[in-house]
């Protein structure tokens, strides 16, 4: 109980009048919020639980730290398994699935996930459900990566990521299958402009208003159109 917390969530809607000011978005079903252990936090853990959590795509694993003697949440690695010893950010640490340490103890060629600077609690990239980023060059200062987008990124060869890929690649293949599902995740029904009358979308009256797509105020939606130059 002590790894889980109430969260503060935004239902689309105005805190004075109530009205609408984000549309498709409901309270759906409560949950509470798992947190995570900071992403520059030395520990040496053994996983003691693997569990669905509401917050992100991925899995969480709960761990206890046998030195400080704590539970805490961390994010669940593919291949590691409930009683596996997890060492974050040992200078001696053995290179294993699920270990988090600095760019330069990696070697190049590996896959890693949840990458982030060593000075910060959060990590920056490679977070969500089967993902991962490959370490493909390395120099005195800098690491090349190569994210999941397939761009390529310089980053402090000083930054911390964990070895492996995330848990929970089947998540691609869910099949939401009825409303009341999308429902209790907070998702409203989308309905498009050419289903409404003219009064309530320059689409209405099932003729698309003899014009290109427009928002309902308006504006173009096609070919790049951007408001601002």
């Amino acid at each position: 109980k002590n790894l889980r917390t109430n969260i503060k969530r935004c239902y689309g809607r105005s805190a004075s009048t109530g009205h609408i000011t984000v549309w498709h978005k409901q309270r759906g079903k409560k949950y509470l919020y798992r947190p995570i252990i900071k992403s520059n936090e030395k520990a040496k853990s053994v996983i003691i639980g693997v569990s669905y959590d509401s917050n992100r795509t991925a899995l969480t694993s709960i761990n206890f730290d046998i030195l400080k003697k704590k539970f805490f949440n961390d994010i669940y690695t593919k291949d590691t398994y409930i009683g596996n010893i997890i060492n974050r950010i040992d200078s001696k640490s053995e290179f294993r699935n699920g270990f988090r340490l600095l760019l330069k103890q990696i070697p190049t060629g590996t896959i890693i996930n949840n990458i982030g600077n060593i000075n910060s609690k959060k990590s920056k990239y490679v977070k969500s459900a089967g993902n991962f980023a490959e370490l493909i060059q390395k120099d005195t200062e800098n690491a090349k990566l190569k994210l999941p987008s397939g761009k390529i990124i310089k980053h402090p060869i000083t930054s911390l990521a964990t070895i492996g890929s995330i848990s929970n690649e089947q998540l691609r293949n869910i099949v939401i299958g009825k409303a009341g599902r999308n429902r209790n995740l907070g998702r409203r029904p989308i309905v498009r402009g050419v289903a409404m009358n003219p009064v309530d979308h320059p689409h209405g009256g099932r003729t698309n208003g003899g014009r290109p797509s427009v928002t309902p105020w308006g504006l173009p939606t096609k070919n790049g159109f951007k408001l601002k130059k």
